[in-house]
């Protein structure tokens, strides 16, 4: 019984024994009889894995018309084979209604990792208990595979070596299951993401790619003006650089050029530095550049497009020796 009030069924595997010894007939007229058919260990574990499915199911909270619920094994022996099969029992069951089961086995030895599972009558149930739980079992989670057909797979160290890991399973697979907040009735004074980005290009003075380009080969312009990629390196690495830009990741970008910060760059000393954003598609590069607009650096602006309007018009990807980072001031 979980300290919350909640059942958590428990249930050992059975493993093999060795055979089962029948006694030899006892005269040669029953030789005729047939025997019945012997059960094998596979038939055991799966009418074992159906048992626990049963009591799992009569134990299940309704969480917003979905029933929930926690399993944990009690046999430490317990491979993810057999939890496997408890899902698909309960998947068996439940097949016409909402439902997310969360199935664990116990370490035998401590911080060993061992298997677990969330089965559910749909990939969004899943995908919502494979994310939070990675957040409730931080550092402990060595494996995650989101399996297709509605089920989530994992190991995790200690598993249920406290009363937390129990705890932390119900939490998880309630919460997962909530109905949808109706994205038309958003709290009071937010905004959409797509409203940001209208009311950030509205501040804006944006440019082409080839406009970019033509102003940083201006020599007559009196403000300095500088290129700015905000995008991750792992974009960068698949998708391409441009030379001689300034790589700044997003996280970053305020503390480097606002001329208040200790922080920044010995370039971001005046407020009518000319910066120029791209990023890979436009879009995050208009936010970016309206927050530049908020610390005063009111020349920012981005380059429509992005990285990919850049290189689908063919300008080179050269335009100077790379500046990866400068000295700050």
């Amino acid at each position: 019984m979980s300290s919350t009030g909640s059942k958590t069924t428990s249930y050992g595997e059975l493993t093999d024994s060795g055979p089962n010894r029948m006694s030899a007939p006892a005269s040669e007229t029953r030789r005729w009889v047939s025997e019945p058919p012997r059960r094998t260990l596979d038939d055991v574990r799966q009418q074992a894995a159906q048992s626990v499915a049963i009591q799992a199911i009569q134990e299940a909270e309704d969480v917003d018309g979905s029933k929930v619920g926690v399993v944990i094994t009690l046999s430490r022996s317990s491979g993810e084979r057999f939890l496997k099969l408890i899902a698909e029992s309960i998947s068996q069951v439940l097949q016409s209604k909402r439902f997310l089961f969360a199935v664990a086995a116990p370490s035998a030895v401590p911080q060993e990792p061992c298997p677990f599972l969330f089965c559910g009558s749909s990939e969004t149930f899943v995908e919502r208990a494979g994310l939070l739980i990675n957040s409730k079992f931080l550092s402990r989670i060595i494996d995650s595979v989101h399996i297709s057909r509605g089920m989530w797979v994992g190991s995790a160290r200690g598993l249920t070596e406290t009363s937390y890991d129990e705890l932390a399973f119900w939490d998880v697979v309630r919460k997962s299951v909530r109905n949808d907040i109706d994205p038309l009735v958003p709290p009071p004074g937010s905004r959409s993401v797509q409203q940001l980005l209208i009311a950030a290009r509205a501040r804006l003075e944006r440019v082409t790619p080839q406009r970019a380009y033509a102003e940083l080969h201006d020599t007559t312009t009196p403000w300095p003006i500088i290129l700015v990629d905000i995008r991750p390196e792992f974009q960068r690495r698949v998708e391409g650089i441009i030379q001689g830009a300034l790589i700044v990741e997003r996280n970053m970008l305020e503390w480097r050029f606002d001329p208040r910060c200790t922080e920044r760059y010995a370039l971001a000393d005046r407020y009518d530095l000319r910066i120029l954003v791209i990023d890979q598609d436009g879009t995050t590069s208009s936010l970016a550049a309206a927050s530049l607009h908020d610390l005063g650096m009111l020349n920012a602006t981005d380059i429509i497009g992005g990285y990919v309007g850049w290189r689908e018009i063919g300008l080179p990807s050269q335009i100077g020796p790379s500046v990866p980072q400068l000295a700050r001031g």
